[in-house]
């Protein structure tokens, strides 16, 4: 099994892949002439905007600030610790600096998917959705790729991407704890099945509440670890840069592996073109489609230039992956020999260099917060999917309900598996989750752009003329 995952990793994850975001993200910030930046504090006003009174049904929706709190539990997970410290690890301090260039164009990227998905949302009994599935399918004209897509994020999130979640929380607490796999997946199952069943309502008033708050106290924390070790930022931020160039000397040697693994760690992470952020998007009830765009582009920044920032620094200005060369100063490649691929270690390292034999207990907690909302903003990409399957046949809400079933009992299965499964096969099979439902849809974004920079100019006209 293992041989035949790395293999179609391999042809998902090939060097055009990486072209094609890289490129998408440029020319969407090109297009938005760079929205990114221009309307940074717009986008932070963004996530604070009141239901629209006027959408018809909008009392079902969800608010914007809950449906960028979904997003962001979506988008904060095992990659902002796992996926960072595997990074660095195979790929060197430099792979940080291509997470950064993915993040940013990146945020280009969730602006144009979640103002597509609020103008092609559509509304069901359960409150307003839709997402890449929908704007294929109404945008593109093409309803068959749209069920394709639907299809794909069905196994990718609810079946691949569960995984990667559940093994790094297992992997972290048996490092703490000595806690069996098994068990932490059987709770981390038991707690999950008691939200979703009570859906996106459910899901995004636990959102809101531990989302900012697990987010906060991760990056405070991270901040006082950083603080200690203040002395190595200098020289850490310019390994990062030089590493990220192949302009160490030692470090040239794996400049293509740093390349990939920063975009595909970056893109794990933000998920910035996977979809999943337009489908939570089309749940909000706003104004205009392009305010939800600017919240959506904003958690983007959240999840790689803050929190994923915040790992990379402490893991690196703390030496649990680096050392430094006494005489000169700089920074030198150096693998731990203890930690036999379990990358939460360089984590936990990190915090324990500040508070000794608080870090494992700490990465820990923080992951068992991270992947459970992670798992949470999952299992409704799947719902919408299965929604937007059956939205298309008369009559066919008992099936809908059948099949969510289904869904979620495939998905808590899917956490025992990563639970318990050997954590580089679960990497491969969640990078092949983000490599299959990314092709679909930063194509069709490329192809739908047009209306998405329409949308952004009508609201900023509609800016300047209520002044």
């Amino acid at each position: 099994m293992d041989k035949v995952v790395s293999v179609v990793n391999d042809i998902v994850w090939s060097p055009a892949l990486v072209v094609l975001l890289v490129g998408a993200g440029l020319y969407f910030s090109i297009r938005t002439r760079f929205v990114q930046v221009r309307r940074f504090w717009l986008m932070v006003r963004s996530l604070f905007a009141p239901k629209h009174k006027g959408d018809e049904g909008g009392t079902k929706g969800i608010s914007s600030f809950e449906a960028f709190c979904v997003a962001l539990s979506g988008r904060v997970g095992t990659g902002n610790i796992v996926g960072v410290a595997t990074a660095i690890a195979l790929g060197g301090p430099g792979a940080i600096f291509w997470m950064w260039i993915i993040a940013f164009f990146g945020a280009s990227t969730a602006f144009v998917e979640a103002t597509l998905a609020q103008k092609y949302k559509f509304q069901h009994e359960s409150g307003f959705r839709g997402g890449p599935a929908n704007y294929i399918e109404k945008g593109l004209k093409l309803p068959w790729l749209g069920i394709a897509f639907s299809i794909l994020c069905i196994v990718g999130y609810g079946m691949l991407l569960t995984t990667v979640q559940a093994n790094g929380m297992s992997g972290a607490l048996k490092n703490s704890f000595g806690i069996n796999p098994l068990y932490s997946g059987i709770t981390l199952a038991v707690l999950l099945a008691l939200v979703i069943i009570g859906g996106i309502k459910s899901i995004s008033r636990v959102a809101s509440i531990i989302t900012p708050f697990m987010a906060l106290g991760y990056i405070l924390l991270a901040l006082v670890v950083i603080a200690h070790h203040i002395d190595a930022v200098p020289a850490v931020l310019k390994s990062i840069v030089t590493n990220a160039f192949g302009i160490n000397p030692i470090a040239g040697g794996i400049l293509g592996s740093t390349i990939m693994l920063g975009v595909k760690r970056g893109i794990f992470s933000n998920e910035a073109g996977q979809g999943g952020g337009a489908i939570v998007s089309a749940s909000a009830s706003v104004s205009h489609p392009a305010k939800q765009g600017l919240a959506q582009a904003f958690s983007v920044y959240v999840d790689t230039l803050l929190i994923c920032t915040a790992t990379a620094l402490m893991i690196l200005c703390s030496g649990t992956f680096n050392i430094f060369d006494a005489r000169s100063g700089e920074m030198i490649l150096a693998l731990s020999p203890d930690l036999g691929g379990n990358y939460v270690g360089f984590t936990q390292a990190a915090v324990d260099s500040v508070w000794s034999g608080f870090g494992s207990t700490f990465v820990s907690i923080a992951l068992v917060f991270f992947v459970f909302t992670t798992v949470m903003a999952y299992y409704f990409y799947g719902e919408s999917s299965i929604i937007h399957i059956f939205s298309r046949r008369k009559g066919g809400s008992k099936g809908e309900r059948i099949a969510i079933w289904v869904f979620r009992c495939l998905l808590l299965a899917m956490v025992l598996f990563g639970a318990v499964r050997e954590a580089n096969v679960v990497w491969q099979l969640g990078d092949i989750g983000v490599g299959i439902t990314a092709w679909i849809n930063v194509i069709a974004l490329l192809l739908l752009c047009p209306e998405a920079v329409r949308a952004l100019k009508e609201y900023e006209s509609s800016l300047k003329n209520n002044r």
